[in-house]
């Protein structure tokens, strides 16, 4: 989500600073914010759901409770923020906002697809560990072998002591890093 006023690369000095979010609220937070003409990056990723026996993929917050609001603390009302519907607080450090460091946002929004989904293809790489996120073998981290173009992912897992490879569709493994 973005503002239509509130251009970055009109104001060199905003910075991105974290919001933390009311309980599964990001969503309602994020709406309200840009309504106010903030300028405002909630990733989102894929995320397995489990219900009634049926599992699901799908988009939620990549960092649940929190949002990225971009501002410049000398021209930015950044105080009207904390009472926005939707929103906890500002992460602060001291009694300023505490700015997320250089380059961070910036790099998750390049990886971001024009809905703010997270692509995490360029997250794979062949021989790193891989959590299974659906099927029979959800919850087992085993190495990356490959990716084919056809969505699909080749991993390596130990199954019964003896190294087996084993086709997924490529949105069944994220990194092991981020899986937690």
């Amino acid at each position: 989500m973005q503002t239509r006023q509130n251009d970055p690369a009109v104001n060199s000095s905003a910075r991105w600073y974290a919001v933390k979010c009311q309980p599964n609220r990001e969503a309602v937070a994020a709406a309200h914010l840009v309504n106010q003409d903030f300028h405002v990056f909630l990733p989102r990723g894929q995320r397995v759901r489990r219900h009634a026996r049926k599992i699901d993929l799908v988009l939620a917050p990549f960092f649940p409770g929190y949002l990225f609001v971009r501002l410049d603390l000398t021209r930015d009302r950044w105080r009207c923020v904390n009472s926005t519907h939707g929103v906890s607080n500002l992460v602060m450090q001291g009694g300023a906002p505490a700015a997320v460091p250089p380059g961070i946002i910036e790099q998750l929004q390049s990886r971001c697809d024009a809905r703010g989904v997270l692509d995490m293809d360029a997250a794979l790489k062949p021989g790193q560990p891989v959590r299974i996120l659906t099927g029979a073998l959800a919850d087992f981290v085993g190495e990356l072998e490959r990716q084919e173009a056809g969505d699909r992912v080749y991993v390596l897992l130990t199954i019964l002591g003896k190294p087996t490879s084993v086709a997924l569709p490529r949105n069944s493994v994220v990194p092991e890093s981020l899986s937690a």
